[in-house]
Formats: C-alpha cells, structure tokens, sequence
C-alpha cells in the first residue's frame, strides 16, 4: 500500500494511492486507520509529507563506492547525525534558500525508511517488523557549514533548515529495499543512480544498531544516507528523486 497525506479544503487529510486515485482513510496512520468511501484524483493534489516525524535521522558514509571514491574506510557501526523534524517538506513543496547563509546548498537523494512501531534494542532479525515501508528523500545539506567552526562541526545547523528534509510523495509498505534502485535528476539531468544494494548497512541492520542507542517511535524517519553524484544546487532547480516501486519526489530549491 502507498500511503500519504494531503490537504483539502483546508483539511489534512490521510489516504491510499491506487492508480493515480486516492481512496481516504479516517484513522491515525500508525494506529487503526480504515476507507471512508471518499475518493480524489491524485492529479493536482495538494501534497504533505506523508507523515509527521517525531525524529529525522541520517547516515553518513553508508555506500561502497563513495566511500571508495572519496578514500573513506568502511564504518564498523553506522555513523548518523539528527535533522530537525521542522525541515520536514513534502512531494512539490519548495526548499526555500536559507536565508543566514550565502553558502552552498547541495541535494542527496536517499531512501528513508519510515518506523511503524516502537523499537528498542531490537534485534536485526526482528528489525523488519518495526518498519512501517519506504519513501525517497532529499537530505539537503549547507555544505559549508559543517566544518566552518573548526571547533564545532555543525551537523545539525548545516541538515535541519526549513524543506531541508524533504521526502515522499508516499510510503510504501511492500517495497523491496534490498533490491531497489535510485535516481536523482536535477533540471531533467541525471545526476545520481546507484543500487541499494551496496549499502554498508541494511535498513534491518540500521535499525537494530540505532535502536540500541534510542527508542525509535511510529513515524520517525531514518534517511539510508547516499552516493556519488551529490552537487549543489541553485536556486530555481528542480530536484527529482525517482525510486521505481515507491514514485518520484519532486521540490523546487528558491
């Protein structure tokens, strides 16, 4: 099922997309949820993240090949940073240009897996049970930030502006993970593609190793992290992360 949120007539309202129709769902998303009967036409829907997370994490340095590229080692436990859930955007919404910082701003398409249940100190084995399904994501980052206090590295600063946390359209609950694939296209031109598979860490194992370390809740988002192809964007682009299963996300950066 692709779940996602939208709103109508000032509503914020919860359904399932089935062949570019929307069939409305009453309920909370992560509790008990079932149709109303209602329908929309998923074509000039008014989009919201599909879920509104109570934490937003992401790895970094979690592919073979950038690691490889860029002469990292390989991470003996997944290495993760925290957004802020107000940078959360959804599928059309604009990435506004932060307004403190003239520096640059580059995009990172990423599968995020979306949490359905608690989960703590789970094993790797039970680790699928507590994930609601999958959605693609832009971890927009200020790039320059990150190490401009040489005191201070400011992950957070640099990940946690408004839109900087973009994902949808939907999430989908029967997605094969260990097999997808993802594309980034910026302006219609091809800038990222690479295959989950090469992932240090499985979303199994992320969420194992993560829950050890806090409770993960429904709703939560936990970005796979990405890699090679990440550029800078400018104001004006439109940035697409295309994932064949779950859809295409689409922002406008300015």
């Amino acid at each position: 099922m692709q779940w996602l949120r939208y709103l109508q007539d000032g509503k914020v309202m919860t359904g399932v997309l089935e062949q570019q129709t929307v069939h409305e769902h009453g309920g909370a998303l992560f509790e008990t949820f079932k149709p109303t009967g209602n329908t929309v036409a998923a074509d000039g829907l008014q989009w919201l993240p599909p879920c509104m997370p109570g934490k937003i994490i992401g790895l970094w340095n979690n592919f073979r090949a950038a690691a490889e590229k860029n002469g990292w080692s390989a991470p003996t436990e997944p290495l993760y940073f925290m957004k802020s859930p107000g940078a959360a955007a959804g599928h059309q919404q604009a990435i506004a240009v932060p307004s403190s910082y003239p520096g640059r701003v580059v995009f990172e398409g990423e599968l995020v897996l979306v949490m359905g249940t608690t989960a703590r100190q789970v094993t790797v084995q039970n680790a699928p049970q507590h994930i609601f399904g999958y959605t693609c994501g832009n971890d927009v980052t200020a790039l320059e930030l990150i190490h401009r206090d040489a005191s201070f590295p400011q992950w957070t600063r640099a990940k946690s502006f408004d839109g900087f946390a973009a994902f949808g359209p939907v999430i989908d609950t029967d997605f094969d993970a260990e097999n997808g694939h993802l594309r980034t296209l910026v302006d219609g031109r091809e800038r990222q593609n690479y295959a989950f598979s090469d992932m240090f860490f499985s979303p199994a194992q992320i969420v194992s190793h993560l829950s050890h370390d806090m409770t993960l809740e429904p709703g939560d988002l936990i970005y796979c992290g990405t890699s090679l192809g990440v550029l800078p964007m400018k104001a004006g682009a439109t940035v697409e992360v295309l994932i064949d299963g779950i859809g295409t996300l689409s922002n406008r950066y300015g």
